[in-house]
């Protein structure tokens, strides 16, 4: 049977494949180069910066691949991602202060309990489409936010939860530096899974899902089925960036539920590129240092110029900085072609 995604033939690819398709084409060199060069920028990267803000580099950019899953690959902007971020980094802080998991396994447990919550949620939500599917996952968002704020003998309520450890078993982990080289396998794990899962059959069912509903159903794929799926299977990649961020800050407070998380997390994934996947890694590294930066410089409306970057990067960069690049590579690519013709 032909997947939905190859129903029309000689169709353009949309806008959720092209810089995929455009790095899945290059000469294996420059794909093993590219990873390289990646390797070596994460290994690199607490020697350039705060370790701190390095960490939170990797757990943003779970989160806005999480995001991007669904948007850019299933077609279904969620404003209530933060419940999943937000409920790992609760869960993953309990089960380190209360039963003293290792860090990797606290992590692993919030991101299971994001995903089994995900279930129920994503069940009732993915019957929606457009703002319908965003206002429903707004609305579970904000009842968690809700408990968590009320349920103080067990979240800390205001106060959060503090002094979270990050026990692995005789290794010191209370300098950041080292905890970011700690906590890197994980975050590689999580991005080298999504990019499995939108470069697998399954992956090309959503993209024909996202692009024609009514055509993936009539090719007999039971799309809620397949968009439930997708839903979890971001809600657990959200858990590990939550999961991660609570072991890194040793430190969880409501603003991880709050709806505002759940923005930025898209606001990154816009400004990185819809459906490029690796644009959420770049767009979380640059708000990441820019909101870092700012802060040290002393500015405080920090939002202000967020929100402007991200206007302007829906007015100038419709397809966000690496989508733009990939376009303007093969642009170049094309004219290469014809002038070699």
């Amino acid at each position: 049977m032909t997947t939905a995604v190859e129903s029309e033939p000689g169709a353009k690819p949309g806008p959720a494949r092209s810089g995929l398709v455009a790095i899945s084409r290059a000469p294996w060199w420059v794909r093993y180069a590219l990873l390289v060069v990646g390797l070596a920028v994460a290994l690199r990267l607490p020697n350039d910066l705060y370790p701190a803000v390095a960490v939170d580099i990797l757990c943003w950019a779970l989160f806005a691949v999480s995001v991007d899953l669904l948007l850019g690959f299933t077609g279904l902007m969620s404003f209530g991602h933060a419940a999943f971020w937000g409920t790992s980094a609760y869960v993953a802080g309990i089960a380190a202060i209360k039963a003293g998991l290792p860090f990797p396994l606290a992590v692993l447990t919030g991101a299971v309990a994001a995903a089994v919550i995900a279930v129920p949620i994503g069940y009732l939500a993915v019957k929606r489409t457009g703002i319908y599917f965003a206002m429903v996952t707004l609305a579970f968002a904000q009842m968690i936010y809700y408990v968590a704020n009320k349920w103080g003998s067990v979240t800390g309520g205001e106060n959060g939860l503090q002094a979270v450890p990050r026990e692995l078993g005789g290794l010191d982990l209370s300098d950041e530096f080292y905890f970011y080289y700690a906590a890197l396998p994980i975050a590689l794990l999580g991005l080298w899974a999504a990019w499995r899962i939108v470069n697998s059959p399954f992956g090309r069912v959503l993209v024909g899902i996202r692009d024609n509903p009514a055509r993936a159903r009539a090719l007999g794929y039971p799309v809620h089925r397949y968009k439930l799926t997708a839903f979890v299977l971001s809600a657990f990649l959200a858990g590990l960036g939550g999961g991660l961020f609570a072991m890194g800050h040793q430190f969880v407070s409501l603003d991880v539920l709050h709806w505002t998380t759940s923005g930025k997390a898209v606001i990154v994934v816009v400004l990185g590129g819809i459906g490029t996947l690796w644009g959420g890694v770049l767009g979380a590294a640059l708000l990441v240092r820019l909101e870092d930066w700012l802060s040290f410089s002393g500015f405080e409306q920090i939002g202000l110029v967020t929100g402007t970057i991200f206007v302007l990067a829906v007015l100038l960069f419709r397809r966000g900085i690496w989508g733009t690049a990939v376009a303007l590579i093969q642009r170049w690519q094309a004219r290469r072609g014809r002038t070699d013709g």
